[in-house]
């Protein structure tokens, strides 16, 4: 097998591409963001990246709070302009025909079109050069009642996902294996 070596670069992928939300009820803003992760599992805690001269850091610093809002394939164009557009200019929700409603803890907008949402809280935020990561606390998740099974577990594979590889949206597909799959017991075959 043979490799090139490349230069530094980013290809950490398939990453989700989430439509972060800032502002307030007045004024809602839209920022699509690819780097976007979970860095801590209790207290529950997630991380995005932002340019400083991005129009949504300003709000976000301002405020110390946001809302990571999953996006489905449905709003997937929404999710493209959002992130090539710049709020100081243009209302995003209102271009897209999209609907900006109270979060149940932070002052920030959740956006009514995505099915999972995780209302943050800032509580630091490091200057890494072209980007600042804002570490948040989750301080609430809003999901929506029909991703719910009978029992009351979440199916987030019906939800209708995207991954962003390296400029290139994709639909997530079939379902691999599940986590701990490689070291379950198989159970025993019956004899006939």
């Amino acid at each position: 097998m043979s490799k090139q070596v490349w230069k530094p670069g980013n290809l950490l992928a398939p990453v989700p591409p989430v439509l972060v939300s800032c502002g307030n009820m007045e004024k809602p803003n839209l920022i699509t963001i690819a780097w976007a992760g979970t860095i801590n599992s209790d207290p529950v805690r997630v991380s995005i990246s932002v340019r400083p001269e991005r129009y949504s850091h300003g709000l976000i610093s301002e405020s110390g709070e946001f809302v990571i809002n999953l996006p489905t394939q449905k709003i997937l164009r929404a999710v493209d302009w959002c992130g090539v557009k710049s709020g100081r200019d243009v209302d995003k929700f209102k271009e897209m025909g999209l609907t900006a409603v109270p979060g149940s803890a932070v002052s920030a907008p959740v956006l009514a079109e995505s099915p999972v949402n995780l209302e943050c809280r800032v509580f630091q935020t490091i200057p890494l050069g072209s980007h600042d990561l804002f570490l948040a606390d989750v301080v609430a998740v809003d999901v929506d009642e029909d991703l719910l099974d009978e029992a009351g577990r979440l199916r987030l594979d019906k939800a209708g996902l995207a991954a962003y590889v390296h400029g290139t949206y994709y639909a997530l597909g079939k379902q691999l294996g599940t986590f701990g799959y490689s070291v379950r017991k198989k159970p025993a075959r019956r004899r006939k």
